[in-house]
């Protein structure tokens, strides 16, 4: 009896070690994966289409600006900014200007939908993303993009990477409401992201994985 005990004392102290280990180095590929909250949060994230009513704190909205402002870019040459809208009368006001615009054009059909609260799939915040064309800075978003809806994935929030409505954002009918943002001569917005407390949990959509391949 005294060996069996002996022996799982070992075996727990092994085990102990390991995930103090892995929490230290992040190079083990066994123990604690359940436990790494990166990557909880990238295999938990969704992209939301229904949001609840709730208002997101601007103290969660700058944490989540702040990590997006935190990403890896080209140089460091940080060419982007960003702009936080949590208005509802802002977001109300760009709504009605778009569905007036595209009267009578198959994108009218969207307003038709009960759910329908905005041009923003329906997100009471949301943050926009313009850069300074040049060689890096599309990538530059798109990781300042990710890093964001993983920031607000981690607190609890839902969040969508949105293009769609940049493409009217920034035609003729658009501009007046892209003014408003007061983004910086020279600078084109790229994207946009909804955030807000989800209303819905969508399953995750299967992945291929034959697309990861290693060269020997």
């Amino acid at each position: 009896m005294k060996k069996l005990f002996f022996a799982l004392a070992i075996c727990l102290f092994a085990a102990t070690s390991c995930c103090n280990e892995c929490k230290k180095t992040t190079k083990c590929d066994t123990c604690c994966e359940a436990e790494n909250p990166v990557i909880e949060a990238i295999m938990a994230r969704r992209s939301i289409r229904a949001y609840t009513d709730e208002a997101v704190s601007r103290e969660l909205l700058d944490k989540i600006a702040e990590c997006g402002i935190n990403a890896p870019n080209g140089m460091n040459a940080q060419q982007w900014e960003v702009r936080i809208v949590d208005s509802k009368e802002w977001l109300d006001n760009a709504t009605a200007a778009y569905r007036e615009d595209v009267k009578g054009t198959p994108a009218e059909k969207q307003f038709e939908e009960p759910s329908f609260k905005n041009m923003f799939r329906n997100a009471p915040a949301v943050i926009f993303v313009a850069h300074k064309p040049g060689h890096c800075t599309q990538v530059d978003c798109g990781l300042m993009a990710g890093n964001m809806m993983l920031a607000a994935q981690s607190l609890g929030l839902g969040s969508i990477c949105m293009m769609g409505p940049l493409m009217w954002l920034n035609s003729e009918a658009g501009e007046p409401i892209i003014a408003s943002l007061g983004f910086s001569e020279g600078y084109e917005p790229l994207l946009c992201i909804g955030i807000g407390y989800a209303d819905e949990q969508p399953d995750a959509r299967p992945r291929n994985k034959e697309v990861i391949k290693y060269v020997e």
